[in-house]
């Protein structure tokens, strides 16, 4: 090929390709003659480029100037072509829409009820100088019973009542580590036999969050003011006022001098600041293996009393367990349902609402 005839041949292609680009309709005619155009293998620039090679090498210098040249405009007459097509689009998705009508409002979310009814026990407990304090879910039978004075072969410890765990060890496999042994108030935890005779503990789901004030008093020396609050676990039915999985509040005190009217001022500071000053407090009496004397803790709000959970004073033998001295601190405890205060403070007549997940009842709070 010539060089005469190698430019002519180029401005053939740069208008076929510009009008090819100009009067395609649609996307499918544009990516028709980029493919005709531009294809890397059969496109028609491609071929006009194998013909560089029959140019006299005093020429191709200027050829390939002009080729380049040429590649750039149709590539430009590519872009202009998708550029048109992408705002005839937009212009048409645009027909008939108002644009200054108001977007869809995003929906915020906010704390489960339950939650923000624990925040709130943690600032009113905060306010009365408790602190907070956590524990495990999965427990073992020290925690949740022993130290706590419930025997062996209490009812509290049938297998029906609880949620036991099984073990590696129930099963022949591999045993479970243990918690060693001694603590920082000098008592022997059974934990530390179990290791010595090569047993690994019984673990459940906690049936109550005072396994939290074992935990803590173990390691702290009096006075203790704590409060804790999580999940805990029995296999109730479902009803109204009951629920498998449910939320405790859990408050020790332990001092010199400690009385059950200060047990009840408590409570009603407390019952006062979440429910208001019309709350009334009574007690009934009860039994606990954890408390000597053990109460019913009832409150008024309204019509009608409901309970609300256990109270009590610290039993000496729990006090014994974890190294206290019952003749020279004593204490009180209770325990109170998160769900119950929540619902009574909200008038939810079935605590099982709480667990539906139904939004239409959640975004009341």
């Amino acid at each position: 090929m010539s060089l005469q005839d190698f430019p002519s041949q180029l401005d053939e292609l740069t208008a076929a390709a510009q009008q090819a680009f100009s009067s395609a309709a649609d996307a499918d005619a544009v990516e028709a003659a980029r493919v005709e155009f531009l294809g890397a293998k059969s496109g028609r620039l491609k071929a006009v480029q194998k013909g560089l090679g029959a140019i006299p090498p005093a020429d191709k210098p200027a050829a390939g100037q002009r080729f380049n040249a040429v590649k750039q405009q149709v590539e430009a007459a590519l872009a202009a072509a998708q550029e048109r097509l992408a705002a005839a689009t937009t212009a048409t998705a645009l027909v008939g829409y108002d644009t200054t009508t108001p977007g869809t409002p995003l929906t915020l979310g906010h704390l489960h009820p339950i939650t923000q009814t624990i925040e709130e026990l943690k600032d009113i407990m905060g306010r009365l100088g408790f602190s907070v304090a956590e524990g495990p879910e999965v427990e073992d039978e020290w925690h949740n019973f022993e130290a706590l004075n419930i025997p062996a072969a209490h009812p509290a410890r049938d297998p029906l009542e609880n949620f036991y765990l099984a073990t590696l060890e129930a099963s022949g496999g591999r045993k479970l580590p243990v918690v060693p042994g001694v603590e920082e108030t000098g008592g022997l935890r059974p934990p530390l036999a179990m290791a010595e005779r090569g047993t690994a503990p019984t673990m459940l789901l906690r049936s109550q969050t005072s396994t939290v004030q074992i935990r803590v008093m173990e390691h702290t020396p009096p006075p203790v003011r704590i409060i804790s609050l999580g999940r805990v676990y029995r296999p109730d039915t479902a009803d109204a006022t009951h629920y498998p999985m449910f939320h405790q509040i859990e408050g020790l005190l332990i001092d010199r001098q400690v009385r059950m009217a200060d047990l009840k001022s408590v409570l009603r500071l407390f019952a006062a600041s979440y429910l208001g000053h019309d709350v009334h407090i009574r007690f009934r009496p009860s039994f606990f293996p954890f408390t000597e004397p053990s109460v019913e803790v009832d409150m008024q709000w309204g019509q009608g009393w409901m309970e609300f959970g256990g109270a009590g004073m610290v039993d000496p033998h729990v006090l014994r367990s974890v190294g206290y001295d019952p003749d020279e601190v004593s204490g009180f405890a209770f325990g109170l349902g998160v769900e119950r205060l929540c619902a009574r403070r909200h008038h939810v007549t079935d605590i099982r609402e709480f667990y539906k997940n139904d939004v239409r009842f959640l975004h009341q709070f």
